[in-house]
């Protein structure tokens, strides 16, 4: 503690004190303030962000048959001898509409391998190739249904060499017996077919199948249906009853093939059954008497929590399975309002405003 003095007069306070007193006084120091404590950060929780909901764009195409018919298998304007290993040439007209989507499903109707191998005794036998799987990749067309009544003409030892050459593309396949799972941004496409012309299938063959992709996860399940009858515009009684099994059972969408004839779109309890796409590129004859196709492409928009699709938008694109009037094996989209066009749209039932 630090003292100072101070002298008084005593004069000056009236002889209170001596003349020379010397009074201590305590020198104070200067107030020191107080630091205030810097607080300590309290730390906020980042909210975890809720996922958009996906939109999810797959294609649908008819029947593929990229070969000769085996009757007739080089012959003048045959698929072989117009397509001559120009494994761009069938899918020029289409090929970047369908690089557009996620995903382009079609019915696969032939095999790969050897012609000249022990097939069966039918009227149209059908054998690709294997290095025109390239058609395929060329096209943009990620997979396949294999559940139909070619997928034999080469017996079991075709069906084999067709899975592997399919695999070793990169293209899945699917059947009545082998599912197939498509991932793309977190969703998954399951797929899977069924064969009510050559194999006899039922709705209830495909129950277990659609239990296994939902126990897998997908929130997508696609079912691609062999069924009905050739030449025919309407579908039959037994298409009905199990394209609506399957929706009920809880399939997406069902997408229909073989009669070779477009037939109308059904949508059953808010989802879609297109019963038949017709062909879409078909080798199996020089000559066309019903031109007429299509591409479908269903837009899948999943809910909030990308768990299950909370609606479906469906897009039709008229298409002619040739370039000219006789097959060429080069499908091209029909006009936008020409005959042809409302054709197309009045056969399948349906109407949209586009464009």
């Amino acid at each position: 503690m630090l003292i100072a003095s101070v002298v008084l007069n005593a004069c000056s306070i009236n002889g209170i004190f001596p003349a020379e007193t010397t009074i201590p006084v305590q020198e104070t120091q200067p107030a020191v303030p107080t630091a205030t404590p810097t607080p300590t950060p309290v730390p906020t929780s980042t909210p975890t962000p809720t996922p958009a909901p996906e939109h999810i764009v797959v294609s649908f195409l008819g029947d593929l048959t990229l070969a000769d018919a085996l009757a007739w298998s080089g012959a003048a304007g045959s698929f072989d001898a117009v397509v001559d290993g120009d494994w761009t040439y069938c899918f020029q007209n289409c090929a970047d509409y369908l690089a557009t989507d996620d995903l382009t499903y079609a019915n696969f109707e032939g095999t790969y391998g050897d012609e000249n191998a022990e097939h069966m005794n039918k009227e149209f036998v059908f054998a690709n190739v294997p290095e025109s799987v390239q058609l395929l990749i060329n096209g943009s067309i990620e997979a396949v249904n294999l559940a139909n009544n070619h997928s034999y003409d080469y017996f079991d030892a075709g069906l084999a060499t067709t899975q592997e050459t399919l695999e070793e593309a990169g293209i899945l396949w699917s059947n009545q017996h082998q599912t197939a799972i498509y991932e793309v941004r977190g969703i998954k496409i399951g797929m899977f077919g069924i064969d009510m012309i050559g194999n006899g299938d039922t709705a209830e063959t495909a129950y277990p199948l659609i239990d296994e992709l939902r126990e897998a996860g997908c929130q997508i399940i696609i079912a691609s249906c062999h069924w009905g009858v050739e030449r025919y515009y309407e579908p039959t009684n037994d298409q009905v009853y199990v394209g609506r099994a399957l929706i009920d059972y809880g399939v997406d969408i069902v997408v229909g093939a073989h009669p070779h004839r477009l037939e109308p779109i059904e949508i059953y309890n808010g989802r879609y059954i297109l019963y038949s796409l017709s062909n879409f590129c078909f080798g199996g004859n020089t000559g066309l008497s019903d031109p007429d196709s299509c591409i479908v492409r269903c837009e899948f928009v999943m809910d909030e929590t990308n768990s299950y699709v909370e609606e479906y938008n469906l897009t039709v694109v008229p298409y002619s399975q040739t370039s000219f009037a006789s097959n060429d094996y080069c499908p091209m989209p029909y006009e936008w309002e020409s005959p042809e066009y409302f054709r197309v749209m009045e056969r399948l039932n349906w109407n949209q405003e586009d464009e």
